[in-house]
């Protein structure tokens, strides 16, 4: 072999070691931690489950036995690498407003079926098939499905509003909004270097989910957020701690630079899942709630 037939076959095995390296990194970045619901509901709730993409999707409805039906519910979305067990801290002060409340995990999470390709896509097909297993109970009523979505469970909700999701009430709490802050994140949470994995993942990533790039080009939530103002369609809240170390504040920060107009609150609770024991929390979003689902 010539000393450049050696040199093209050594870069090509270099090339080819590197794209398998790279491959396996998205593989594992895409995969979130399982961890098993180690609580259950602490008031009257009934165990469900329905398909989403073809995978089992496993929830609790807590539900108000004493109530006039059809009522007002609440959905709760968690975010990656979490489950409907870990975001009881918003479930139970709503249920204790009245409301009824669907919470469930997302696909890869919890007790929820496996899914190869997770991402906030997906996301948002698991609350869509949400809402249509909510709107098929006689007790809830379908135009006042509120929803409570943390980190990717906000964003996945978000896209919903983009599908005309018959959502009646909107809150995100510390969500992200761009793509880099999600893939900067997973990255920082793993240990793994910024670069130039932060720039190359997401185009693997975005491949192997066979994700077409005009569906990657809809998915703004800044986009969304505006459109849907200027519509007046779904009222929508939008929370952030500025102390968030995982998902920074700036990501509300770059909605409102494209929808100032937007009701927001920013609180200082350290952390990116402690939003909820800041002292304004509770009042903005239980007076949310209560505006945005009254009866007509």
């Amino acid at each position: 072999m010539s000393v450049i037939g050696w040199m093209v076959g050594g870069a090509g095995a270099v090339t080819s070691s590197a794209a398998a390296a790279l491959y396996g990194l998205t593989v594992k970045a895409q995969r979130p931690r399982i961890i098993p619901n180690e609580q259950t509901p602490p008031v009257p709730y009934e165990s469900t489950e329905w398909q989403s993409g073809g995978k089992t999707v496993k929830g609790w409805y807590l539900y108000h036995a004493d109530h006039p039906n059809p009522g007002p519910v609440i959905i709760i979305a968690h975010g990656w690498g979490s489950n409907r067990s870990r975001v009881l801290r918003y479930a139970l002060p709503l249920y204790d407003e009245g409301y009824s409340i669907l919470m469930f995990d997302a696909r890869s999470h919890g007790e929820s079926d496996y899914y190869k390709t997770p991402t906030g896509l997906q996301f948002r097909d698991d609350l869509l098939t949400a809402i249509a297993w909510l709107s098929k109970r006689p007790d809830a009523d379908p135009a006042r499905i509120g929803v409570l979505g943390h980190s990717l469970g906000g964003f996945g909700a978000v896209l919903a509003l983009d599908e005309e999701a018959p959502i009646a009430a909107l809150v995100t709490d510390s969500m992200p909004v761009k793509f880099s802050t999600m893939i900067g994140a997973e990255l920082k949470r793993r240990k793994l270097p910024q670069f130039p994995l932060a720039q190359l993942l997401p185009r693997m990533m975005i491949w192997r989910s066979g994700i077409p790039m005009s569906m990657m080009r809809r998915a703004n939530p800044a986009r969304i957020l505006r459109d849907n103002a200027l519509g007046r369609k779904t009222p929508v809240l939008l929370v952030h701690s500025r102390k968030d170390g995982f998902i920074p504040s700036t990501e509300l920060s770059h909605v409102l630079s494209r929808a100032p107009d937007l009701p927001h609150l920013f609180v200082d609770a350290e952390g990116h899942s402690a939003s909820d024991r800041d002292p304004a929390f509770w009042p903005a979003v239980k007076s949310f709630f209560r505006t945005s689902l009254q009866k007509k």
